[in-house]
């Protein structure tokens, strides 16, 4: 018979699954690995200094090293990994190839803005050049947000903002109204 320390009556709760500790010889192997790693650094470091106390500073030998030149490809997407921007330069690549994506109608008409890559939101941003034109891509949001997503990654964009034209500032004149936006019926 198990004992139930979570505090809660043994009704309503389930059993916990625990994850099974390493023991034996996963834990050796663990432990080997470890080691391993640490005498490896131990030596690069041993190595850097004696080459560096020989006036010589780092050098690279007959093997591969990180120091050694490589494919302009490789070299990009080492950074995007390096430094997270990954999912930013994914969706740059779909602000590129937007036409492809939503089809040339629609890309005539919308153009993405930007991207808010914050994981919270994930929203992008378009405009459209007319409000029929952003009443539609209302409608089409849901399955261009899934297309999107299959080409970027499950929850790469969460939402679709679609943002109408605007018109111009009409600050001044004799049938302005204080205190009013101007046409919103015909603008947005």
């Amino acid at each position: 018979m198990t004992e139930n320390t979570s505090g809660a009556g043994a009704e309503g709760s389930a059993p916990r699954k625990k994850t099974p500790e390493p023991s034996g010889v996963d834990l050796a192997r663990v432990a080997l690995r470890a080691a391993k790693e640490q005498a490896r650094a131990r030596g690069d470091a041993a190595q850097q200094k004696k080459q560096a106390r020989r006036g010589g500073g780092l050098r690279s030998g007959s093997g591969a090293d990180g120091r050694d030149p490589m494919a302009l490809g490789s070299a990009i997407n080492r950074l995007l990994t390096e430094r997270g921007w990954e999912t930013p330069a994914a969706v740059g690549g779909v602000m590129g190839r937007w036409p492809q994506i939503v089809g040339d109608d629609l890309a005539k008409h919308c153009v993405p803005l930007r991207y808010d890559d914050d994981p919270a939101e994930r929203v992008l941003t378009v405009q459209c050049d007319s409000t029929a034109w952003a009443t539609q891509l209302r409608l089409l949001a849901p399955q261009l947000v899934a297309r999107l997503n299959q080409d970027l990654g499950h929850g790469t964009v969460r939402l679709i903002k679609v943002q109408g034209p605007t018109g111009p500032a009409r600050r001044y004149g004799p049938l302005r109204a204080p205190g009013s936006s101007g046409p919103g019926d015909t603008y947005g």
